[in-house]
């Protein structure tokens, strides 16, 4: 037989349903048919093939020889594609699966708030988000992509794409901008840079020394605490732009470089492809957004 002369689809699966499920009737509830459809198209394959598939028994149906030979056949076909199409759904999925590492306060004070515009923009990238600083393992933790401050060495085989320059200066609540200028306030730095305080201060003589300096563990927390008046954080602009744009914060010195960047990373292929290729075209655009803002 040519694959022309090959029976529809339609028709094969109204008799391979009917014929599992043993009536009509309950063919084309699971079909999503009447009654009436499902009779046609078996009554048509009929026709095409030039033999009966069905014969009456009682009030019921029964498969003729010729029509239990053609149902153990569609049974073996429509398992058999099944398979083959949920293997093929699983493969692009893990195709397109992708796990990016953050450093925690970026992911947290920038990346997340931003992240529904690139499920909207790629609802078939499963993006798997993980936090972590520092050197990247990537194959021991399967991890597709990274960002981070690059203030550490890369190896040779790291691929990086600059997303922006890190820029760092003081953030406080507007009702305690005040106290900043007047040197009544608590400084609040993070263990992750120990010195910044220390740093920013030589570079700034002109402004008042706090009253005391106050460690929390990461820049998100200290962020956090300058929004609910505890003091003023030191902290780098990418943390805390959403909030100077809402009003929650504002920056009474302003933000300097401080010759670091933050940049994407990868292994394998310098040429990003597939999810990771669109995943860092978006995160261009995102800091371009920001930047323009």
């Amino acid at each position: 037989m040519k694959r022309s002369e090959i029976p529809s689809l339609d028709d094969l699966r109204a008799f391979e349903t009917t014929a599992r499920l043993g009536s009509v009737r309950f063919a084309a509830d699971s079909l999503a048919l009447t009654d009436g459809a499902v009779s046609r198209r078996i009554t048509k394959l009929s026709e095409d093939l030039g033999f009966k598939l069905f014969e009456k028994s009682g009030r019921g149906l029964r498969l003729t020889a010729a029509g239990e030979v053609l149902n153990l056949t569609l049974g073996r076909f429509f398992t058999e594609l099944a398979t083959t199409v949920e293997s093929l759904r699983a493969a692009n999925a893990r195709q397109n699966a992708l796990v990016l590492s953050c450093e925690p306060s970026v992911a947290m004070r920038w990346l997340i708030p931003r992240l529904a515009s690139f499920q909207a923009a790629h609802p078939d990238i499963a993006l798997h988000l993980s936090v972590g600083g520092g050197p990247v393992e990537f194959r021991r933790d399967r991890i597709d992509l990274a960002i981070r401050r690059l203030d550490f060495a890369l190896p040779d085989a790291w691929h990086v794409q600059r997303l922006f320059p890190e820029k760092v200066g003081p953030v406080v609540s507007p009702q305690l901008a005040p106290a900043f200028a007047s040197g009544e306030y608590i400084a609040l730095g993070s263990k992750t840079r120990p010195d910044a305080w220390s740093r920013w201060l030589s570079t700034h003589p002109s402004v008042r020394r706090p009253t005391e300096i106050r460690f929390y563990d990461h820049h998100f927390l200290i962020v956090e605490a300058a929004s609910a008046g505890l003091g003023v954080a030191l902290s780098p602009w990418v943390l805390v732009t959403d909030d100077i744009d809402r009003g929650r914060l504002t920056a009474p010195a302003g933000f300097d470089p401080d010759e670091s960047h933050y940049g994407l990373i990868w292994t394998g292929e310098p040429e990003l492809s597939g999810a990771a290729r669109h995943l860092a075209q978006w995160l261009q655009e995102q800091v371009q957004i920001s930047f323009k803002a």
